[in-house]
């Protein structure tokens, strides 16, 4: 979450977000805070934001995804991706911007973790460098 908010300018958040994990002096704060504020996250429920938790390639496209505006996309369908998941517009909009195409043969990857590498990679790409 982070990196878009780097990307951004590191914007102030406007205001503040009830997440029991998430304190006032973490030094992710306001870049958790204006992900919120932008609509890329809505945190993990219940108040929560799981913010040492793994991020899976599916949260991380889509995270991505919002960023860029949520743009509509009809990328390569993959067998492990349902067609009613949160994340599949996301998924199919960085196949057809080869963000990423996936981990092998018809196969995504959505619950895979994504490694601090693929997560630059895909930041690097989506943003069009």
């Amino acid at each position: 979450v982070s990196s878009p908010w780097r990307a951004a300018g590191s914007p102030a958040p406007a205001g503040d977000a009830a997440f029991s994990d998430v304190k006032s002096d973490d030094y992710f704060r306001d870049a958790v805070l204006w992900a919120v504020e932008e609509g890329i996250t809505h945190g993990t429920g219940s108040g929560t934001f799981s913010p040492y938790a793994p991020v899976s390639r599916a949260q991380a496209v889509t995270f991505l995804h919002r960023y860029v505006g949520a743009p509509a996309a009809s990328g390569a369908t993959f067998a492990d991706i349902p067609a009613d998941a949160y994340y599949t517009v996301a998924v199919k909009w960085a196949s057809a911007t080869d963000v990423t195409n996936g981990i092998g043969v018809d196969t995504f990857g959505p619950a895979a973790g994504c490694t601090r590498g693929q997560v630059v990679t895909f930041l690097y790409r989506s943003l069009g460098k």
